[in-house]
């Protein structure tokens, strides 16, 4: 069965906020925090179902600020994936998605 091909989210959209840190390959800790009750492996879980995105995830141990053992998570998109992307429509997906954050 083929892959069927990513969608992508409104720009202005939780969704679409997570895309745009995935497609532009920038670093997730520097990111602003999502608003409301639904968490990033929620939103990941969309994109990669409702959205088709093949975000990869990476977990390993770490340690809490409190000393407590916990993991942390990592998503990713592969290289090819953001090339394909950015070759679509996702630069002017992207530009859209930066600019809707520096009215805000």
């Amino acid at each position: 069965m083929a892959r069927k091909s990513p969608i992508f989210p409104g720009p202005r959209t939780a969704r679409g906020a997570v895309l745009a840190v995935l497609l532009s390959n920038t670093d997730q800790a520097g990111a602003e925090p999502l608003r409301g009750r639904v968490t990033l492996a929620a939103i990941v879980k969309a994109l990669k179902r409702k959205y088709n995105w093949p975000i990869e995830t990476t977990s390993f141990p770490s340690n809490a600020a409190d000393g407590r053992a916990t993991w942390a998570t990592v998503y990713s998109l592969p290289p090819e994936v953001i090339k394909a992307a950015m070759d679509a429509r996702g630069r002017d997906w992207l530009r859209s998605s930066l600019a809707g954050r520096e009215t805000d």
